[in-house]
């Protein structure tokens, strides 16, 4: 069957799209995405050591394998995977991101594939595949769970973050996160926040084995960190089934 851009919502898209001037800014409107990064790459590094049995203290440990970050907005997450070595694809459907996306990377001397463009776009393979707080914003979860899918060498790995459908998670992304101004107005949709359990149904009908899940909790004294709490928000990481 044919694929369509299912991942494409035209008003989620010009959401994000406002904000590119200022997406590298730490106190920007995508401040929060600054603050998240460095869990979500604690995160991955652990997980690609283990599954490629390469060295911990390796600087570019992803040296010789690919990488696609979908849903990349201007590039917080792939400058980083540049950085460990991967070829990085990174891709994202509002064509400001990734003009701005350009502009810092070629300011960082980093080599970023980033194209404007929907996951169903893509047509090559990837030892890694990530999507982070993508899925929430979808039109089709199950659909855009099946694309990354496709994209997924054999071996590889795929990570996914998203808020959970929990009403703490209510309460401090929505209500007091866009409330007081710490997330751009606008920015979540809470019936769209997907269970891990549900987030599991999806890895699964997509032929993919979930091997873990961890949360991104929030406390005053730790600010955002790993955590076995799932109920804010958490991480995913699987590979073929």
């Amino acid at each position: 069957m044919a694929e369509t851009s299912s991942s494409i919502v035209a008003h989620e898209v010009r959401q994000f799209a406002s904000h590119a001037r200022d997406w590298w800014d730490p106190r920007g409107s995508e401040a929060m995405l600054h603050k998240l990064n460095p869990v979500r790459l604690a995160y991955i590094r652990d997980w690609i050591d283990q599954h490629w049995s390469l060295d911990e203290h390796s600087r570019r440990p992803l040296e010789g394998k690919s990488a696609l970050d979908v849903g990349c907005g201007a590039g917080l997450l792939a400058e980083p995977l540049a950085r460990l070595g991967a070829e990085v694809t990174a891709i994202d459907p509002a064509q400001e991101l990734i003009d701005a996306a350009r502009e810092h990377a070629a300011g960082q001397g980093l080599a970023i594939d980033y194209r404007a463009a929907a996951v169903e776009e893509v047509g090559q393979e990837f030892d890694l595949v990530t999507a982070m707080e993508v899925i929430e914003h979808v039109a089709d979860p199950e659909q855009f769970v099946r694309s990354l899918a496709a994209r997924l060498a054999e071996n590889g790995l795929i990570f996914l973050s998203t808020p959970n459908a929990t009403g703490w998670s209510k309460l401090v992304t929505v209500t007091l996160g866009e409330g007081l101004g710490f997330v751009p107005k606008g920015t979540h949709d809470f019936d769209k926040f997907i269970a891990p359990e549900r987030m599991r149904t999806l890895l699964h009908g997509a032929g993919l084995k979930c091997l873990d899940f961890e949360g991104i909790a929030w406390t005053p004294t730790r600010g955002l960190h790993l955590s076995d709490d799932l109920s804010l928000n958490y991480l995913v990481v699987a590979r073929r089934g």
